[in-house]
């Protein structure tokens, strides 16, 4: 039973660590891509792919989470 308390627990992680990563990427890739629309403005497109690509950082701590909880491997 207490085997189940730390799967829990490192799925919570899983999800935490994937969720902190993609908000410590964004947090630079957003403040340059503000700099960069500033100066010109048709480059927000590139700007937008750019900042949406960590967001792959929170779908694979998710899906590590359910992996984890749901005992699949």
């Amino acid at each position: 039973m207490v085997v189940h308390h730390f799967v829990a627990l490192a799925a919570g992680i899983a999800i935490a660590g994937g969720l902190i990563g993609t908000g410590m990427a964004q947090q630079g890739i957003g403040a340059a891509g503000m700099g960069i629309i500033a100066e010109k403005p048709e480059k927000f497109g590139q700007v937008l792919f750019f900042f949406v690509i960590p967001e792959t950082l929170w779908i694979i701590g998710f899906i590590l989470g359910i992996v984890l909880l749901l005992n699949i491997l």
